[in-house]
């Protein structure tokens, strides 16, 4: 398959990234969007020149004419309806975090193995040519003696579903599970975790926390009604790498010591996608795997768990 075709599960704003990928030279396009209002799908499939438009999602799994799905629904319904989407024969490129149950990630991959179906999770960040810069820089700091990682900003809408605990709101699975995958590139899985929150009805905030990996502890700060941050830095016995803007539309700039390497940032949201393609033309395995999503998976639960025990 040279040519992916991909419908729009929702008419979330975060589907501008992937309709901002869009390009003569891109391996997929954009043919069809799915809202649970007709009209809206309408309107948004008008203001973004997709060809189609449908008026529920079921509808929009049951178009013959789209091979994948990109799913930016609340963080609640991630997996019902990813289920769905490969009961119907669809790709799947989920939305982040995919889900803080091990056990639906492998629910999820079986079936789309058994299907013959690509799934991934949507951690664009992961994509990045400045974050593969961090990679090979890593073995300049010697022995890695500590990871931290913040993300902050504002949310200011009061009627965002990130402010509904029902849905999966908070901080953490907003924000921090980048910070959580940032730490897990640099250490691996961790053996022990602890979070601290400040609530807001129900709904953490703001978000601390301690992921321990043998000797190594790596450390988080998460929160939605803070100023913009969004970094990573990382300790070792012979230097420092600092990402100043490690998430949010990379500059493809990481520090050593202080002194700048640079690469061109691209576009991380077109190379997620080319990576999803990729996998779906048979060239390559997934970069985000099962393995990564379950161990994302395993992560987040052990830190709201944490959180509920304390």
């Amino acid at each position: 398959m040279a040519h992916v075709r991909i419908g729009l599960l929702s008419t979330a704003s975060i589907n501008g990234a992937i309709l901002g990928a869009r390009a003569a030279d891109a391996p997929f396009s954009v043919d069809a969007v799915g809202s649970r209002s007709g009209g809206r799908a309408e309107a948004y499939a008008e203001e973004h020149g997709i060809p189609r438009a449908h008026g529920s999602y079921d509808e929009l799994l049951a178009d013959d004419e789209l091979d994948a799905v990109y799913i930016a629904l609340p963080n609640a319904l991630h997996h019902e309806w990813t289920m769905r989407a490969l009961a119907a024969g669809k790709h799947v490129l989920c939305e982040k975090p995919y889900t803080r149950r091990a056990e639906q990630v492998d629910e999820a991959w079986d079936e789309a193995e058994r299907r013959g179906l690509i799934l991934t999770e949507a951690y664009m960040w992961r994509h990045a040519a400045q974050t593969r810069l961090l990679v090979e820089l890593l073995p300049r700091v010697g022995e890695i003696r500590a990871v931290d990682a913040v993300f902050t900003g504002t949310l200011n809408r009061p009627d965002d579903p990130r402010w509904v605990a029902e849905l999966g709101g908070g901080a953490l699975l907003d924000i921090g599970c980048y910070c959580v995958s940032a730490a897990r590139l640099v250490l691996g899985e961790p053996d022990e975790v602890r979070g601290e929150a400040r609530l807001r009805d129900g709904v953490d905030e703001h978000f601390a926390g301690l992921l321990r990996f043998g000797d190594v502890v790596a450390t988080f700060q998460c929160g939605l009604t803070s100023a913009f941050v969004n970094r990573i830095e990382v300790i070792g016995s012979a230097g420092v790498l600092e990402v100043p803007q490690a998430f949010v539309d990379p500059p493809g700039l990481v520090r050593l010591d202080g002194e700048e390497h640079r690469v061109e940032p691209g576009n991380h949201y077109r190379a997620e996608v080319d990576d999803f393609c990729a996998a779906i033309r048979g060239e390559r395995s997934v970069l985000i795997d099962r393995a990564e999503m379950r161990g994302q998976a395993r992560a987040l639960e052990a830190l709201g768990v944490s959180l509920r025990a304390a």
